[in-house]
């Protein structure tokens, strides 16, 4: 049985205006397995350049989310959360820059992180602790929303976005539902 087929609880919600950023799609993980395949499929399809917005408590699987994306990027690589480094790079079929903000604990602290500067036309930006901070992204954004569902395993995720096209958030829209 593949992992990702057991998602549930699944709604479209329509968008709001740009500015606002309204959940389209909501669903639940029942495992960190299921929630690496959604991030996959999600990765196959993002638009370039495009920031991803992690928001969640700790041990909600934001990095977990974040080995997702970069399977799906078709990246080898181990990824761990860079927490002390606040900052790692991949490659794989897109750039990857990986990015935690836990451990900073001013806001002038984001500057010298140059989080979107020098960023290759296909770039995917991963932001873990987003909400730590005003980020002043110049990209359109996806924010990923995590929370620790009623059993150890479960995770509820909500997406929305920013700045994306209605085309390019239907595209990851219908991403996200297919098994």
């Amino acid at each position: 049985m593949d992992p990702s087929s057991s998602f549930r609880k699944c709604v479209l919600i329509e968008m709001k205006a740009p500015s606002e950023p309204t959940v389209f799609y909501s669903t639940t993980s029942n495992s960190a397995e299921e929630t690496r395949a959604l991030a996959a499929r999600l990765a196959r399809v993002l638009p370039v350049p495009v920031a991803l917005l992690l928001v969640g408590p700790l041990g909600s699987g934001k990095t977990v989310f974040a080995q997702g994306l970069a399977r799906g990027l078709g990246i080898e690589e181990q990824i761990t959360s860079p927490s002390f480094l606040l900052m790692k790079e991949y490659q794989g079929t897109r750039h990857l820059r990986h990015l935690d903000l836990f451990r900073l604990k001013r806001q002038d602290e984001l500057h010298p992180l140059g989080l979107t500067e020098d960023l290759p036309p296909d770039a995917v930006v991963v932001v873990e602790w987003a909400d730590r901070f005003p980020l002043n992204l110049r990209l359109p954004a996806l924010i990923v929303q995590i929370a620790v569902g009623d059993s150890m395993n479960e995770r509820r995720l909500g997406f929305s976005a920013s700045g994306l096209a209605q085309e390019e958030v239907m595209k990851i829209d219908h991403a996200l539902r297919t098994a």
